[in-house]
C-alpha cells in the first residue's frame, strides 16, 4: 500500500472539510455527511501509518587508531633533523635516527631514565602526573662531556595515556660561541690592560722632576715604554687582522697566488732584517709547484706568523726549514719546521686558540700576542686548505698547511684523467 506524506494527508484534509462544509450548505443531513467523512479520516489514518518519526539512536563512535599506528608516523618523526622520542609511562615506545644515534640504537622500549641519564630529566620523565604545558630543561653531558642540550617535553594525546614528546637540541655550539666570545673579550682586556698599566706607570715615575733628571733612567723607562706601546699596536693590529679575516671566511678568494715566488719572498726578508737568527732560514721550493687560489696578503701574513713562530721559538744556531712542494691532489703543500723545545701533546689542540700559550711569560718576552697561529688557522679555512701541527718535546716543530690549486686548474686535471689514454685506449 502506498503511504501519504504529510502534505498530502494536509490536503486531503482541507478537500474533506471544504467537501462537508459545501454539503451543510447545500442542506444535506448531518448522519449523511458525517458517516463519508469518518470514513475518510479513517482511510487517512491507515494510509498515514508508513510517516517515519523521527527516533535517536545511540551514535556508534569507530575506534581511533593510535598515533604510531598511522602510516605517516615515522616519516614524520623522522623529518626532524634532530633527537625526537615519543615517550609513554616513563618508557621510549619511538624513537627518530637522531635519537639512536645519540643514545644508542637500543632505546625503543627502554626505561627513560636509563636511556638519558640525567638527574632532572630523569625526574620528569618517570613522572605520572598530568602535564598542562610544554616545559624546558638544559641538559649537560649527554652525548659528550662538554656536549650541552635543551629537552624539551610536551603532553601528546589524553591525559590518561601519560604519553610525552621529547625533543633535543643542541646548544654546544651556541654555548661555545658564547663562551669564546666572553674569554676573547676577557683575554684582549687583560692583554691590552698589562701594558698600559705599566705606560702609565712609566709616565707617573717620569714627571717627577727627581726622577726625571736621571737622563740613563729616563732613556730605560722610555725604551720600556716605547715597547709595550709597540705590543698594544701589534695585538691591535692582529685583532684587526683578525676580525677582516672572519669577516671574509666565506667568500672563496679568486686570485691567483704563485706561492714559489711568494715563498721566496717572504723568506728574503726574513734573512734580511733577522741578523743571525734570520739568515738561519734555509728554504727547498720544487719544481713545479702549483699555484694557489688565494688571496696574496693573507698568505703572505701566513708565511711571517710560520716562519716567525720558528725564528722565535726554535733553538738559537738550528736551522728553520721552510719547504715547498706538491701535494695530493694538485695542493700546495707548506712545511715549517723547527729544531726546537717542541710542544707537550696536551698543549697541541688548543696551540690555535686565541691568546693561549704554551709559555706566557717567555712568548710576551719576545713579542707575540698569542694570535700568530689564530690567525693562520682562519687564512687556511678562508683558502679551504689543511692545517697539522706535529711536535716532539726536546727535537722541535712541523707545521703543515695543505693549499688548493685554482678551480680551473682542478677542472683541467678532472679531464685529464678522464681522457682516455693513446697507448690503451681505456680511461687512465
Amino acid at each position: 500500500m502506498n503511504r501519504l506524506t504529510t502534505s498530502q494527508i494536509t490536503a486531503s484534509l482541507a478537500m474533506l472539510l471544504l467537501g462537508t462544509g459545501g454539503a451543510l450548505l447545500m442542506g444535506g443531513s448531518p448522519l449523511a455527511i458525517a458517516l463519508p467523512v469518518l470514513a475518510g479520516l479513517v482511510v487517512m489514518l491507515i494510509c498515514a501509518e508508513g510517516i517515519p518519526t523521527r527516533v535517536d539512536r545511540p551514535v556508534v563512535v569507530a575506534d581511533m587508531p593510535d598515533l604510531t599506528d598511522h602510516p605517516a608516523f615515522a616519516s614524520m618523526i623522522e623529518g626532524i633533523a634532530d633527537p625526537l622520542m615519543l615517550v609513554e609511562r616513563g618508557r621510549i615506545l619511538r624513537a627518530n635516527r637522531a635519537a639512536h644515534r645519540l643514545l644508542g640504537n637500543h632505546i625503543e622500549g627502554e626505561d627513560a631514565r636509563i636511556a638519558i641519564r640525567h638527574p632532572a630529566a630523569a625526574e620528569r620523565l618517570s613522572s605520572t602526573a598530568p602535564l598542562a604545558e610544554p616545559f624546558n630543561i638544559e641538559l649537560i653531558g649527554v652525548g659528550a662531556r662538554d656536549a650541552r642540550w635543551q629537552m624539551r617535553v610536551a603532553p601528546v594525546g589524553d591525559v590518561a595515556d601519560i604519553r610525552r614528546l621529547v625533543h633535543l637540541v643542541d646548544h654546544s655550539g651556541t654555548h661555545a660561541a658564547e663562551k669564546m666570545r666572553v674569554d676573547f673579550v676577557a683575554n684582549a682586556s687583560h692583554e691590552l690592560r698589562t701594558p698600559l698599566a705599566g705606560i702609565l706607570g712609566f709616565i707617573e715615575t717620569l714627571a717627577d722632576p727627581e726622577m726625571g733628571k736621571d737622563v740613563e733612567t729616563r732613556q730605560r723607562f722610555l725604551a720600556i715604554m716605547d715597547g709595550e706601546a709597540r705590543r698594544m699596536q701589534r695585538l691591535i693590529d692582529d685583532l684587526i687582522s683578525l676580525s677582516r679575516i672572519e669577516s671574509e671566511k666565506y667568500r672563496l678568494p679568486d686570485a691567483r697566488v704563485d706561492l714559489s715566488e711568494l715563498a721566496a719572498e717572504v723568506v728574503g726578508v726574513f734573512r734580511s732584517s733577522r741578523g743571525e737568527r734570520g739568515r738561519e732560514v734555509e728554504m727547498e721550493i720544487a719544481p713545479a709547484v702549483p699555484a694557489v687560489q688565494g688571496d696574496r696578503a693573507q698568505l703572505s701574513q701566513l708565511l711571517h706568523n710560520l716562519i716567525g713562530n720558528s725564528v722565535k721559538y726554535g733553538r738559537p744556531g738550528s736551522p728553520i726549514r721552510v719547504t715547498l712542494t706538491e701535494g695530493p691532489s694538485g695542493m700546495a703543500k707548506l712545511i715549517v719546521a723547527d729544531e726546537g723545545e717542541g710542544i707537550a701533546p696536551d698543549h697541541l689542540p688548543r696551540l690555535t686558540e686565541r691568546f693561549y700559550r704554551v709559555d706566557s711569560g717567555r712568548s710576551r718576552a719576545l713579542g707575540g700576542t698569542g694570535l700568530g697561529l689564530a690567525i693562520v688557522k682562519h687564512i687556511v679555512e678562508r683558502h679551504r686548505g689543511r692545517f697539522d701541527i706535529a711536535s716532539t718535546l726536546g727535537k722541535g716543530t712541523t707545521i703543515t698547511v695543505l693549499l688548493p690549486p685554482p678551480v680551473e686548474d682542478s677542472m683541467v686535471r678532472i679531464d685529464d684523467k678522464r681522457r682516455p689514454s693513446a697507448l690503451s685506449g681505456t680511461v687512465s
